[in-house]
């Protein structure tokens, strides 16, 4: 079967239904389909909270017949190829669907497979994850009673960069209430040099590390992951032989300070070349990528991630194509606040284009926004650009927030209770917020 319309847009996620709503707002009556096989659209911000027992699972999940816009054309089936050769993509169930402008918005594929050892232990006994179970995350924290708490993240681009750490500091104060912070440390093993890009955002987080006590350890890569014994075995993938960077004591291999803050004594093994930290529980985000359905579609740069214009969000393969979201090729972060800016763009350019006036001069800025959980009833407001420049939102002085670079318990309020309505109510239903 054939069908053809003049907008189709892959993926029924934030992207794909704020592009599909705010092109009915501006242009009523236009031809979109949107394809999508998924039941339900889920408001994955809010899963921080839900890891940490403080946001309700069944809030974050509303079906995606009540978010899809009216007038949109739902394909209620996965796409298995792109042609944008032939200006089509091909349905699982063999039908094939044409377009005059496809826009590429799939999210990203969660790749446990990338890790050995992980898909065997992610989401069972210790090792849990705000990304795919964040309800077993509640019940790592409930039921830990002590020990080595490893909270990691993977050397690969992931959704929310900021999410591995936020699920730490609300563990830090759930620890604290249970009564088994003192018989606890605390580590933090990720792969960058810094624990955020963005400086005056590091410079809070480093103080809220040094108030929560943590051990940050810095250019650990993890390549496998040992459910069984828990143990995470990780890469240092700083070149250690520069500047001995690693003085090696004993067994342990102690780090110098390159490699870590608030250093804490674990237990690490040193099998080679490799450093394995034993944990008693471990929350981590899983490494992440481009779908295979966008890998294998011709659009993508050497990393595998859709080849757009980083300002105008137009394919550099196909001029009716355009890509946004967590698929793209993009140098910011992946969040649903760099969608936000993103849309009205690949909205205004597509318009343009159908009528022959070409791209519009608006350019996407490379806009995106961290909140930052510091612990129950407290956040810092990550928001940046492609330079990384801090750019807050002017609108947060009407909350009284005069730095968002500093814990605040407003900025707790937006997140818990403001973005989520103005997610459902406004952003899904195509107003510019």
């Amino acid at each position: 079967m054939k069908a053809h319309h003049q907008i189709v847009i892959i993926g029924g996620g934030t992207a794909g239904i704020m592009v599909a709503a705010q092109t009915l707002k501006r242009k009523p009556g236009s031809d979109i389909a949107i394809i999508d096989p998924a039941e339900h659209h889920y408001y994955q911000p809010a899963w921080t909270l839900v890891g940490a027992n403080t946001y309700d699972y069944e809030k974050t999940k509303h079906t995606m017949a009540s978010v899809m816009p009216k007038g949109v054309q739902w394909i209620k089936q996965a796409a298995s190829k792109i042609d944008a050769d032939n200006n089509s993509v091909q349905l699982s169930n063999g039908d094939t669907v044409s377009y005059d402008f496809l826009v590429v918005a799939t999210g990203i594929k969660i790749a446990p497979e990338m890790v050995e050892g992980l898909s065997e232990a992610m989401d069972k006994g210790v090792v849990c994850s705000n990304y795919t179970n964040p309800k077993h995350t509640w019940e790592v924290l409930k039921n830990f009673k002590g020990g080595t708490a490893l909270f990691t993240q993977p050397a690969t681009p992931i959704k929310c960069g900021g999410a591995p750490q936020k699920i730490m500091y609300l563990a830090d104060d759930h620890f604290r209430k249970s009564g088994v912070r003192d018989k606890t440390t605390i580590v933090f093993a990720t792969p960058g040099g810094a624990i955020f890009g963005v400086k005056v955002i590091a410079e809070t987080l480093m103080k809220v590390n040094k108030r929560k006590d943590i051990n940050l350890r810095f250019f650990h890569k993890l390549v496998k992951v040992d459910g069984k014994n828990q143990i995470a075995w990780y890469e240092l993938n700083k070149d250690i032989k520069a500047g001995g960077c690693v003085i090696l004591e004993g067994e342990q291999g102690d780090l110098d300070k390159d490699f870590h803050f608030n250093y804490k004594e674990v237990k690490v093994d040193k099998e080679n070349g490799l450093y394995g930290i034993h944990f008693d529980m471990m929350h981590l985000a899983p490494p992440q990528c481009a779908p295979d359905l966008v890998k294998q579609s011709g659009l993508t740069n050497a990393d595998g991630w859709l080849d757009v214009d980083k300002g105008t969000l137009q394919s550099n393969k196909k001029s009716n194509v355009f890509g946004l979201g967590d698929s793209a090729g993009l140098p910011t972060a992946k969040t649903g606040a760099a969608i936000r800016k993103q849309v009205p763009i690949v909205v205004e350019n597509i318009q343009r284009m159908i009528a022959a006036q070409g791209i519009s001069n608006k350019t996407y800025n490379g806009y995106s926004s961290c909140p930052l959980v510091t612990g129950y009833g407290k956040m810092v407001l990550a928001e940046f650009d492609y330079d990384k420049n801090f750019t807050p939102d002017p609108k947060l002085k009407q909350m009284l927030i005069s730095d968002s670079s500093k814990e605040h318990w407003r900025l707790w309020v937006l997140k818990k209770y403001i973005l989520p309505r103005l997610y459902w109510n406004k952003m899904l239903k195509g107003i510019e917020v």
